[in-house]
């Protein structure tokens, strides 16, 4: 539901890229973070669980004035946890999401700005048949899914 949410407001500021400045290299070195749980999901620890539960949910499609929308509002409002999203579509090349920082010291690290950017990308009308995402935790762990256009085209 709070995906739906985050939706509206995306569409409401408009806008069709992501922002949020250049994301790092996908063969960035990352070294794994201290794993102590927060209460506030900022740890792989704390939102791996989440993610795993949840993973029919990390995109979604939406057909919208002429175009399609790869939403990826899911995976950002986890973001904290993770250190890098990477996607391909129809088995192209894999590209980096450039993922907003956590708002550390806030009482919401994982939110949403508008200065962040629009959590999707834009493609044209009916281009998306499959959506590969592939997920580096801040514990170094990875994890993927595949996704069909069926499986996640919104109604």
């Amino acid at each position: 539901m709070i995906d739906w949410v985050f939706i509206a407001i995306a569409v409401a500021f408009g806008g069709d890229d992501a922002g949020g400045g250049e994301p790092p290299a996908q063969d960035a070195v990352f070294l794994a973070e201290p794993q102590t749980p927060s209460g506030k999901f900022t740890t792989a620890t704390e939102v791996k669980p989440i993610l795993g539960m949840t993973k029919g949910n990390w995109v979604a499609v939406r057909e919208y004035d002429g175009q399609d929308l790869l939403y990826f509002t899911h995976l950002l409002s986890w973001r904290c946890g993770l250190h890098q999203i990477r996607y391909s579509l129809n088995g192209g090349p894999v590209q980096v999401w450039p993922m907003p920082p956590c708002l550390d010291g806030t009482s919401m690290p994982n939110a949403i700005r508008t200065e962040d950017g629009m959590p999707y990308i834009a493609q044209p009308l009916g281009s998306i048949g499959s959506v590969r995402v592939e997920l580096l935790y801040d514990d170094l762990s990875e994890e993927s899914a595949e996704f069909s256009r069926s499986d996640v085209l919104m109604p």
